[in-house]
Parts: structure tokens; C-alpha cells; sequence
């Protein structure tokens, strides 16, 4: 750092001469009261050129800061010296000074022959620079807070800016920090303004004058509410990601961000800032609350009323920077033994997969590297630690994800549930009693069973590829932290990376100090809400748009509680279209519930599934309620349209059995009723297979798949639905359509009733083809709901194969003879011949309707009962929405 640069602390009106540097913090001289200490170097504009007598003093008072720099032991850097006519301006990098430095050093002494009356006139000074500073800073706040109003209320329409969590989010803490400044600054003007108002001449007429101005209480005042800035540091980079990713993707918000006006009262000037900008303004204007007590205490006698007030103040300010300091960016950097710094920027908890064996970890992703490491716990009187288990370099890092279901597992950790349920029972009934002891020990059996289940459960499975060949398997409980995760490594693998090889003791050894997960998720550690949600949560998941593209696409919904019961669904893959359509109900057993994340998937058959986009609700039970209330969800540019609704009650144990009814040889009314919807999901699952990758298949549903793989997928749908959907995906396309076929013609009943089987056959009589159309849809209208709407589906579904016969072979007829049988049964015994044909020529002019009505999947809602629809805007970096009664 160059000695000849100018230091001004911001808007205190007096000028420091820099005399040595160590890394960010600055020894200077002050030019008005001659005191030297330790400034953080925040350096203004280049100040103009001193000549004659300034330049002179400056250079005696250089030379006193030197001789007592000397006099302390204090290293003055060779060939320092100020260059005859100009200070030079000095600029710190910005990466290597923390944002939430403070100071740890005292001011030197100030020089005794300083009298009382010349520091009183210097106190004075300083206080009308801070006046001037908390000025420019109201100003600044003011001008953050302008639009705030305005975005509030586009959040509540159709086409908001931003959405009302977001609003909170960016401009959180900010009108209290405000309302804060604005009372310090209205005291200290009027206290000041009440003793400047005595007249200069007045007061040097005595000495005890300027000692009558107390200020002491006010600076208590504003550190004892500095608490507030706490809250805005920690949400500080949520709302840089907000406004940054806002700024982007509107036009509307980007004119805004890009355009802000704060008023300089000094000259009535404007000044233009960008948001973040002025974002920032509040995180720079607490790093200063230390200097700016320093400042003041050393020109303060020590027998001035103010002089302890400061000093207590001085106390608080240092401890409440410290606590930031130890919970914010410095402990997320590790300075390695080559000097190399990497940054945390993400920690947590995950199972890894070796050799067949699961066992928790805590991985941690730094700037360039992930480290996965294994917790030790610490022995009475000593440090916890962390033992190296694995790190992989993120540069060329690939990833792969996919769902990881073991059936094999499931009783075992039914098993798991179940114990669990008991022990959380047991801690409620002693939570009322003075079993103090007994509840300690329940709960940390409650504790160590969770963690259990944490390590046996996880769904999903991220694979780790390095170039070296190097690879690791790691499993997560949720998608949504997955994909979080996943988005973390690639933003920083789409970086140039340059590789260090890391220290791995040090590395290590310091994620104590740098972690940021303090222990792992569980329910049981965290106190009880009475607003979290305990009974049946419903949501009907109908429809999204938006897509730029046609995809199969699937919503997969989460839960967090206790684990009891399964927390995760997900829709049956979509038929893939630019407007996907699921009606589908998905209902979750919850205990504990307060967050609903929802995850929107699109599928490949040529590479991993890709999320869409992800979000989370807040659920509390006072808003919510058996009513269905529809929402939009919106993921960017795509929409998801949702229904809610919960009814509380009291839960059962879960079932150690886990029995799951089986699907094929049963009636479909008895299927459908099981799923809450009017077609089986087994007959969605395999039409919407076949419309994905087997319509250019040829002979598709004439030739049949392999006899012994249709029979293990009929099995795994009997025994697991979510198993068997997993497999379908992979599975032969002829295999799937078998399998629908086999479900067909096993139902104990046809989907058209028996008893229509005479009356069909007459209507094959009428000659005009739209008048026997016209009877035959009025008898289809007189079946029961479940079949009639299933048939429809399949109708439908035939006719987009039969679109594509000129690939696959397969006519409407060819394919009215392959379902004929199934779809119609005679009610006894009839000339096979005649049976037949009837069969076939049924369906066949079903077929060959142009109107048939369309198909209606799920179980139709009460329009009485709907809560009028809410819009939700897109979700930012692991932020909650609040769910909104409308």
C-alpha cells in the first residue's frame, strides 16, 4: 500500500493521512485532532492537491506518526514518504477485506498536549460529521424504501413483479433499521442544534460550556437496538439473489433496479444507485460503529458525563460485530498453510454409499472442492472434530441423479416407524408430568431412532463422476435438497476452476469452526409448534403450462414432520405435451408438518430426468382447512395449478405390515375408489408408456412382450405401485402394453356392463352411421362413472395409435379386434362366432368417433367447495411462502 494515500472515513468531515497498512486495516493520522490508530481502509475519491502550509503540517504530523510508530514497535514500510504536491488515492481489492470486519485494536492515547477545550472543540466537530453521515444515510434508506409500497401491491395481482414473500424478503429489517436512524438522528440534531444555538463567542467564554452536551444516552440507545442488523446480515444474501435473478428475468424490475434517486441534503443534489447498491448500504453502515465510537471516545474527557455511556456503547458494538464476524462470511474461509483461501459454500448432511454400506456424513462444497468427512464426537474436555473420508476436485465434476427404491427395506423400516410413533407418543404423556429424567431419556431414544431412519430411508441417489475416474454415491431423503445441492455444484462447476491440491489435514480440521449445519435434520430436536399440521393433507395437483417445449412431465410432492408415514408422492408421468394434464389426488399422513415443497420433473428417455423447478409452501393450520382451495404455482415460465385442502384428527401407529392391496384381479370401482380417482393409475401409467416411446413401435399391442416379465410387473403393481412405475420406465414397451392388456381382460367385470351386450349388438343394426353413434353414446352414458370414464381414456388412447398407422400397423380395426373381448362381455354363453364380431364391432365405432367426450380422470371437486384461486409467484434461494387465506 502506497503511504502518501488519503484515507477519509466516510462523511465525518476530517481527513486521515495514511501512514502503514496490514492487509485491510490502515494506520493514519488524523489532520484535525493529530490523534494515530488503525482506520479500516474504506478510501474515497482522490482529495486535491495540498501545497504551502497544509502540505507542511501534514508532513510534521507525518513524521510524529512515524516517531510513534517507532516508539511502539510498529514497522514502518521503507521508502514511505508523501510526494511533494499530491496525495495519492489507495484502493484495497474489495475480496480481501471482510464486509463485517471489526476492530480489535484500541486508538493510541491522544497526545497530551491536547487541551480540554481543544478536544471538546474536535468532540464537536465529529458529532456534526455524524450528523451529516446519519443525513446522507436516511437518505439512502429512504431511497431503498420507495418502491417497497409499490411492489406490495403488485404482489396481490395476476402479474406481480415480485411475489409478497419476496417483497418481505428484499426489504426485510429495512424500515425498522430506519425508523431506528431516524430517531438517533432526530435526538443528536436537536441536542446539537440546542448548543450551537448559544453562539460560538458565547461558549469559549467558558470551559464548562461545551461539557454540557450529552450524547452518550443516544449512542447507548441506537447499540442496544443494533440487534436489528443481525436479522438484515443473515437475509442479506437472500435478497441480493432476489433482486439479482429478478433484475434478469423482468424488465420491469430491471428498470427499477437500475434507476433508484436518494437526495444529497448537503447540496440538494440526486444521486443514482442501483438496488443492490443501496442493499448494501446498511451492511457497510454497521461496520463503521466501532470507528465511529472510537472517534468520539478519544475526543471525550475522561471526566465527561458521556465518557463511561461510550465506552459501555463501544463494548456492545465490538460484541456484536464479533458475533457476526464468527457467524458469517469470515468463518465460511479457510486460509490454507500455502495462503490460498477457499470459501464454504454449502454444508450438510447425506448418506454415503460403500461397498453396499450406508453411514451418515457431513459433506462440505467448498468454492472448488467437495469434502465429505465423518462426525466425531467430542470426549469430555475436548473439541469435536471431523475425520477426512473422501474429497473430489469440482473441476470436470459430472453428476447424475435418480430415484433409489429398495423394496427389500421396506418392513424393516415400517419397523423403524413404528417404534418411533411409540416414542413420540410416550414423550407427550411424561411432557405433562415431572418425569423430567424419564423424558430425557425418551427423547434421546426418540433421537437415535430418527437418525436411524434418516440413514436407511433416503429416496434419491446424486452420483459423482471425475475425470480421474474417481466416483462417489451419495443419497438424500428429499428431491428438493437434492436439487439444491445439484445446483450448487453445477453453478460452481460451470466456473473456471482452477484446481489446488488442498490440505487436506488443515481443510479438515477446521470444519468445526466452518460449519455452517450445525447437527442433522431431525424432527425431534426441533420444539414443538402448535401451528404445524397433524392429520390429512390433500392436494390435487391438475394441470401446468408455460412449457417451451412437449415433455412427460411428473410433480413430485414433499412433506417434512416426522416420518411416520411416506413423506414424498409424485403424479403419474404426463402424456408428453406442451400442457400437461394430471387430475390426480395425492394425500400425506403428517405429524409435525409446516412446509410443502413441490417439484416440478420432466422426463427422457435419452438422459436423466430434469427439473423444471422447484418451491415451498408454508402451511400452518389456520390457514387451511377441509375446503379445496386452488392455487397457482409458478416455477419461471412455467405454472402449476394445485388444490389444498386438511382436515386435522388424531393419527394412527402405522401399520408394521404395511399391506398394500392388490390391483389386478379386482373391480375397478374398488381400484379407483382406493386412489381417489375415476381411472386406475395402472391404466394412465401404461397408456401414457406406450404414447411416450411406443407409438412408432410396430404391431404395438398385437405383439405381445416376454410372458415371464409381464408376469414380475403384474406382481410388483400387486405388491409396490411406486416400484412397478419405476420399472415401466425401463422396461420393454411391448411388456407395458401387455401388462395393460392382462389388467383388462383379468377385471372381474368388462369396463361395458354385460347387460348392454344385446343391446350394443341391435344398435349394430341401424344403418346410419351417426344415428347408431348417437345410441351408442347415449347407452355409454348409463354406465357407472369409474368404467365408463376409463373407457373413454382408452378410446381416446387407441385413436392417437391408430394416427400413426402408417408406422406401427395398427388400425382402428386392428385394434377394436385386439381389445374387443376385453372391453365387452356377453352376459351368457352365445355362438362364439357372434360374440366376436359383436365385440369387435362395438369397438370399432366407438373408435371411429370423432366426438367421443373426453375422459375426466380424477374425481371432480365441488365448485361450492373451492376457496377462490390464489396466484403464487416463483420461489427464490431455499425461501418459504406463506400460504394465504384468500
Amino acid at each position: 500500500m502506497s503511504v502518501s494515500g488519503l484515507h477519509t472515513e466516510r462523511k465525518l468531515g476530517f481527513p486521515l493521512l495514511c501512514i502503514s497498512s496490514r492487509r485491510e486495516e490502515v494506520l493514519c493520522a488524523c489532520v484535525v485532532c493529530g490523534c494515530v490508530g488503525l482506520f479500516t481502509c474504506c478510501v474515497s475519491r482522490a482529495q486535491p492537491t495540498l501545497r504551502g502550509r497544509d502540505l507542511r503540517a501534514l508532513m510534521d504530523l507525518y513524521q510524529e506518526a512515524v516517531f510513534y510508530l517507532e516508539t511502539q514497535d510498529v514497522p514502518v514500510e521503507p521508502g514511505a514518504a508523501v510526494e511533494a504536491g499530491v496525495l495519492e488515492e489507495d484502493v484495497l481489492q474489495e475480496e480481501l477485506v471482510s464486509p463485517l470486519h471489526s476492530q480489535s485494536m484500541d486508538f493510541p492515547a491522544i497526545p497530551k498536549s491536547c487541551s480540554p477545550e481543544e478536544m471538546l472543540e474536535r468532540r464537536l466537530v465529529v458529532l456534526k460529521g455524524i450528523v451529516e453521515s446519519e443525513e446522507v444515510y436516511l437518505s439512502e434508506l429512504e431511497a431503498l424504501l420507495t418502491p417497497m409500497k409499490a411492489l406490495r401491491a403488485s404482489a396481490g395481482t395476476s402479474q406481480p413483479v415480485l411475489s409478497s414473500q419476496q417483497v418481505r424478503t428484499v426489504f426485510y429489517q429495512v424500515p425498522e433499521l430506519r425508523d431506528m436512524h431516524q430517531s438517533f438522528y432526530s435526538g443528536l440534531k436537536a441536542r446539537l442544534s440546542a448548543h450551537c444555538h448559544t453562539g460560538l463567542a458565547e461558549q469559549r467564554e467558558t470551559s464548562h460550556a461545551a461539557s454540557d452536551l450529552t450524547v452518550g444516552d443516544l449512542f447507548l440507545k441506537i447499540v442496544n437496538q443494533i440487534g436489528l442488523y443481525g436479522g438484515f446480515i443473515e437475509n442479506y444474501e437472500e435478497a441480493v439473489a432476489i433482486v439479482g435473478k429478478c433484475t434478469q428475468s423482468d424488465p420491469r424490475f430491471r428498470t427499477l433496479a437500475e434507476s433508484m434517486m436518494s437526495n444529497n441534503t448537503a447540496d440538494k443534489a440526486r444521486t443514482k444507485h442501483t438496488f443492490e447498491a443501496l442493499l448494501y448500504k446498511p451492511l457497510d453502515r454497521v461496520t463503521k460503529t466501532t470507528l465511529v465510537l472510537h472517534d468520539l471516545l478519544k475526543t471525550t474527557p475522561a471526566n465527561h458525563t458521556d465518557h463511561v455511556a461510550l465506552q459501555e456503547a463501544l463494548r456492545l458494538s465490538r460484541s456484536f460485530l464479533s458475533g457476526v464476524n464468527e457467524s458469517s462470511q469470515s468463518k465460511r474461509e479457510v486460509t490454507l498453510s500455502h495462503g490460498l483461501r477457499r470459501k464454504l459454500m454449502r454444508d450438510g448432511f447425506v448418506v454415503d454409499v460403500s461397498e453396499g454400506e450406508r453411514n451418515l456424513r457431513h459433506i462440505f462444497l467448498y468454492t472448488d472442492l467437495l469434502l465429505c468427512t465423518r462426525f466425531k464426537h467430542a470426549t469430555r474436555g475436548k473439541q469435536d472434530q471431523y475425520r477426512f473420508c473422501w474429497y473430489l476436485p469440482l473441476a470436470g465434476l459430472k453428476l447424475r441423479w435418480s430415484s433409489d427404491h429398495e423394496p427389500d427395506t421396506r418392513l424393516r423400516l415400517q419397523a423403524i416407524r413404528t417404534k418411533m410413533f411409540v416414542l413420540r407418543h410416550q414423550l407427550q404423556q411424561q411432557a405433562g408430568s415431572r418425569g423430567l429424567m424419564a423424558a430425557a431419556r425418551t427423547r434421546k431414544k426418540l433421537e437415535q431412532t430418527e437418525l436411524m431412519l434418516l440413514t436407511q430411508s433416503p429416496l434419491y441417489r446424486l452420483e459423482l463422476h471425475s475425470p480421474s475416474g474417481k466416483s462417489h454415491n451419495v443419497l438424500l431423503p428429499s428431491l428438493y435438497e437434492l436439487e439444491e445441492w445439484r445446483e450448487a455444484i453445477h453453478k460452481l462447476t460451470t466456473q473456471n476452476i482452477e484446481t489446488v491440491p488442498p490440505d487436506l489435514l488443515t481443510l479438515t480440521s477446521t470444519c468445526v469452526k466452518l460449519r455452517m449445519t450445525q447437527q442433522p435434520p431431525l424432527q425431534s430436536s426441533n420444539p414443538e409448534n402448535e401451528a404445524s399440521l397433524c392429520g390429512t393433507l390433500s392436494v390435487a395437483v391438475h394441470s401446468a403450462c408455460g412449457l417451451q417445449q412437449p415433455a412427460c412431465v411428473y410433480v413430485c410432492l414433499e412433506v417434512d414432520g416426522y416420518d411416520f408415514y411416506d413423506k414424498q408422492a409424485q403424479t403419474h408421468s404426463s402424456v408428453q405435451s406442451i400442457n400437461p394434464q394430471w387430475d390426480q389426488e395425492l394425500s400425506f399422513q403428517v405429524d409435525g408438518a409446516q412446509n410443502l415443497r413441490v417439484i416440478c420433473v420432466s422426463q427422457s428417455d435419452r438422459q436423466d430426468d430434469a427439473v423444471l423447478g422447484k418451491t415451498a409452501l408454508k402451511l400452518e393450520s389456520k390457514s387451511l382447512s377441509k375446503r379445496w382451495r386452488r392455487q397457482t404455482l409458478q416455477f419461471g415460465r412455467v405454472e402449476v395449478t394445485v388444490s389444498l385442502r386438511y382436515s386435522p384428527h388424531p393419527l394412527e401407529p402405522p401399520s408394521s405390515t404395511a399391506p398394500h392391496l392388490p390391483i389386478f384381479c379386482v373391480p375397478i370401482e374398488t381400484v379407483a375408489q382406493q386412489e381417489g380417482a375415476l381411472v386406475p393409475r395402472l391404466v394412465r401409467c401404461c397408456v401414457e408408456e406406450v404414447e411416450r416411446r411406443g407409438l412408432a413401435e410396430v404391431g404395438i399391442y398385437r405383439i405381445s412382450g416376454s410372458a415371464s416379465e409381464i408376469n414380475t410387473l403384474k406382481a410388483a403393481f400387486d405388491s409396490n405401485l411406486r416400484e412397478a412405475v419405476t420399472r415401466l420406465r425401463s422396461i420393454e414397451v411391448n411388456v407395458v402394453s401387455g401388462v395393460l392388456k392382462l389388467y383388462l381382460r383379468e377385471l372381474p367385470e368388462s369396463l361395458i356392463p354385460t347387460e348392454l351386450f344385446h343391446t350394443l349388438a341391435r344398435t349394430l343394426d341401424i344403418q346410419d352411421m351417426n344415428s347408431r353413434l348417437v345410441s351408442m353414446l347415449s347407452l355409454l352414458q348409463s354406465c357407472p362413472d369409474t368404467k365408463r370414464c376409463t373407457f373413454l381414456y382408452l378410446m381416446h388412447h387407441l385413436q392417437r395409435v391408430s394416427e400413426r398407422q402408417h408406422v406401427n400397423k395398427m388400425s382402428l380395426l386392428n385394434l377394436a379386434t385386439v381389445f374387443g373381448p376385453s372391453l365387452l362381455r356377453p352376459p351368457v354363453a352365445v355362438n362364439i362366432s357372434h360374440q366376436v364380431v359383436v365385440q369387435v364391432q362395438v369397438v370399432h365405432c366407438y373408435l371411429q368417433c370423432n366426438n367421443l367426450p373426453e375422459a375426466q380422470v380424477s374425481v371432480p371437486h365441488d365448485p361450492e367447495d373451492d376457496d377462490e384461486t390464489t396466484h403464487t409467484p416463483p420461489q427464490t434461494a431455499d425461501g418459504l411462502r406463506q400460504l394465504q387465506v384468500t
